[in-house]
């Protein structure tokens, strides 16, 4: 399930961080890094997904 969630991830980043953590900062934080920067969304799922198995 963790793999893919991580595919997620590197798609959809926020989506990605939504099915770990739910809607909270982590999400919304996400939202912003994607808008900002693709990458930085990404490095930021990943992240997240890491940190919370």
């Amino acid at each position: 399930m963790e793999l893919i969630k991580i595919i997620i991830a590197i798609l959809l980043p926020p989506l990605g961080v939504f099915l770990q953590v739910g809607i909270g900062k982590h999400f919304w934080l996400n939202i912003i890094l994607t808008i900002l920067g693709y990458i930085p969304g990404i490095i930021h799922a990943i992240w997240v997904i890491a940190k919370n198995k």
